[in-house]
């Protein structure tokens, strides 16, 4: 249902909130993969990728996909079939992309409770960039937030702010979880500092508690996904990625993350879990970001990156625990991660 959004006024004190990743879903959002030099050398296996995630997803809830031209539409639609997929759960969306990360060009959807009981909802369309300006053209899927409204008849928020769907991680209960190394990196929002950026996040999305970590895992390009470190499992719980290797580069940055959210446990009565680090990925001698906590939760699934290595067990074993009531399926990304993404990047949760 398509909210009476009044822009003068911040969409928290309309009551619209961000519901954390658990909560239901009416769908969930693919940019269909189409941008070669993402992965290059390594393009061929991406589209099945694609397609066994929507296979997944779909027996729980419809997966919308964003294929611009008729042809990526079609080409699209063959990969779905060979992974046999029910067409009848997808829909596609003449809407054009430049790359395939929806979790960070696509919309935010907020909602609130109406007076008849019904969820209203508000799309949120903040300024994208391209992590900074690293992989220009991004114009149209700077765009693809009021695109998507446009075609769902809802409300959009367009927003100045620089802002990418994984670099921010909420519980729908007040809190968010995001990283100093991105979100102050200067390649997003020069002029603004952390307590202005603090306040437009709790202006838009609802929060009141806002919980910084440090930096990201080696060879990522975000400048620090927090979706590469650290997710919440529950209003209550935090998983986050440990390196057991003290000679490995990504050793102490996440140590540091573990005392960090060790204090916030202590400050707000959190739960604390910890998921291992795959071996180091490396590819044409380029270490790449493989973590187990870009992980995507799905109304019956929970999609894990694996890495085709004996950590891939413990990684699905701990999330088993962690999400009793989903079937955790862990979705083959050794070829995926080299265009620096994997299950999280790839999707976008639209709520009921």
């Amino acid at each position: 249902m398509a909210a009476d959004f009044d822009p003068r006024l911040s969409p928290s004190r309309q009551g619209f909130r961000m519901p954390a990743e658990w909560e239901p879903h009416r769908a969930t959002w693919l940019s269909w993969p189409h941008k070669e030099a993402s992965w290059p050398g390594n393009f061929a296996p991406i589209p099945a990728v694609f397609a066994q995630m929507a296979l997944h997803l779909s027996r729980g809830e419809q997966v919308y996909i964003n294929a611009g031209p008729e042809e990526l539409r079609q080409s699209a639609e063959a990969e779905l079939r060979r992974a046999g997929v029910d067409l009848s759960r997808v829909r596609f969306f003449p809407i054009p992309t430049d790359d395939a990360w929806v979790r960070d060009h696509g919309p935010i959807f907020l909602t609130r409770t109406a007076g008849n009981g019904e969820t209203e909802y508000l799309i949120l369309d903040w300024g994208y960039n391209a992590w900074g300006g690293k992989y220009p053209p991004f114009d149209q899927d700077d765009v693809v937030p009021r695109k998507i409204a446009s075609a769902l008849g809802l409300p959009c928020r367009e927003l100045p702010m620089i802002l990418e769907g994984g670099s921010i991680e909420v519980n729908g209960r007040g809190a968010l979880l995001t990283t100093e190394a991105c979100l102050l990196n200067p390649n997003r929002n020069p002029g603004m500092k952390r307590g202005e950026i603090e306040t437009q996040l709790r202006a838009m999305l609802n929060v009141n508690a806002i919980w910084w970590l440090g930096e990201g895992i080696a060879g990522d390009d975000t400048d620090g996904h927090v979706d590469d470190l650290a997710r919440f499992t529950a209003p209550d719980t935090i998983v986050t990625v440990v390196e057991e290797d003290p000679e490995d580069e990504n050793y102490q940055p996440l140590q540091d993350n573990l005392r960090r959210l060790g204090i916030l446990a202590t400050q707000h009565e959190l739960r604390i879990e910890t998921l291992p680090m795959p071996p180091a990925v490396i590819y044409e001698n380029q270490r790449l970001p493989a973590s187990y906590a870009n992980f995507y939760i799905a109304n019956s699934v929970v999609l894990v990156p694996t890495f085709n290595c004996p950590a891939d067990a413990l990684a699905l074993a701990t999330l088993a625990r962690l999400f009793p009531t989903r079937q955790v399926i862990g979705v083959g990304c050794r070829e995926m991660v080299w265009g620096l993404g994997t299950c999280h990047c790839a999707t976008q949760q639209q709520p009921f």
